[in-house]
């Protein structure tokens, strides 16, 4: 069988002051009607019914996320007593399917994903079941250009095709890269982004676990004998805060062989920041987006995103206002990569209230 993980933890600070520690971005509505991840399992569901549709979340965030989609059974929502990385989830949500279907696929999806290709997408992520026989799948994005925010895929020789969709041995994968570099990269057309969706076998990538990280594989094990107990929420309670933080790409992707990459080009966007958001939503004739009540004059490449409250602009440019409750940030567009920044300075100085 062939199951989707649902990624919806973190708390998504460079989206602050909107996004909060209690409220992330992927319970917001940030485009259209419906939250990121009412989005996220939405668009799945012409290939997953919701018995095979998992959600990794905090425990402290479950509540909000249930309420969203009531159609997915509760007890398909996996829960981590605090977060730990994708690598960690990942492997807890791999025993939770291991433990009912040792054979079974399964595909790694985040919540705040934005895809506006859904029919192309549902089309790969089928290919992509079918490629990951024995082999660690993921998913490259095109670039459209030199970015320094995401990370790459170097691809190499063609290792097939799978209903019309080429997939590559991948060579290595590089961190986020300075300006440069990532022209090169893209100039070279030997590179996809990495969107940090991947698919395989369950038994696989337990095999890489315990292969590269064998540590958090005992502690995995330990889970996984409880799974379904009594003893199951005291023990990853104690475990779970043992475990080191580790990214998947660090953890298992960079040191894992028989790997493929499956280049798409399926609308996406990793909606991370305000820039990403500003990139998203559609501007006005001055390149300014707006989201909320308003009025401006001579303002020029800005976003605005209100609240409740009417926001009044007059002769700014290249600035993100974000006007909520509690909050008022104002930056320039320049540094919206850096707001995470301000939430770092707000517990320096005990307002941990307003994270």
């Amino acid at each position: 069988m062939y199951y989707a993980v649902i990624m919806a933890g973190g708390s998504g600070t460079r989206l602050w002051p909107l996004s909060r520690r209690n409220y992330p971005k992927q319970a917001l509505k940030l485009v259209g009607d419906r939250t990121m991840f009412q989005y996220a399992v939405e668009r799945i569901r012409s290939i997953f019914p919701a018995e095979r549709i998992l959600v990794v979340t905090l425990a402290k965030h479950a509540p909000i996320l249930m309420e969203q989609v009531p159609e997915l059974p509760r007890e398909n929502f996996i829960l981590e007593p605090e977060g730990r990385g994708t690598a960690p989830a990942i492997g807890l949500a791999a025993i939770h399917i291991a433990n009912q279907d040792p054979e079974a696929r399964m595909v790694i999806l985040t919540a705040d994903h934005f895809i506006t290709k859904t029919q192309q997408f549902c089309e790969v992520l089928e290919a992509a079941e079918k490629v990951a026989d024995g082999r660690l799948v993921t998913l490259g994005i095109q670039p459209s250009s030199p970015s320094t925010g995401f990370g790459y895929i170097h691809q190499v020789a063609l290792a097939g095709v799978e209903k019309g969709f080429p997939f590559y041995t991948v060579e290595c994968f590089t961190e986020k890269p300075d300006l440069a570099t990532a022209r090169k990269m893209v100039e070279s057309g030997e590179y996809s982004w990495n969107s940090g969706m991947f698919v395989w076998q369950v038994s696989r990538i337990l095999k890489e676990f315990q292969r590269q990280m064998p540590e958090f594989y005992g502690k995995l094990i330990e889970v996984r004998a409880v799974l379904g107990l009594p003893e199951y929420q005291p023990t990853i309670e104690r475990v779970w805060p043992q475990v080191d933080k580790e990214t998947i790409d660090y953890g298992i992707m960079e040191g894992a062989s028989n790997v493929v990459v499956i280049p798409v080009d399926i609308g996406w966007m990793d909606i991370g920041s305000w820039g990403s958001l500003f990139n998203l939503l559609p501007a006005d004739d001055d390149d300014n987006v707006f989201v909320g009540p308003h009025i401006e004059i001579d303002t020029q490449n800005s976003l605005i995103f209100g609240d409740k409250r009417l926001v009044a602009v007059m002769g700014v440019q290249d600035l993100v206002i974000v006007d909520t409750e509690d909050v008022v940030m104002v930056c320039s567009r320049e540094r919206e990569q850096d707001v995470k920044a301000l939430v770092e300075l707000l517990k320096q100085t005990h307002q941990e209230r307003l994270i």
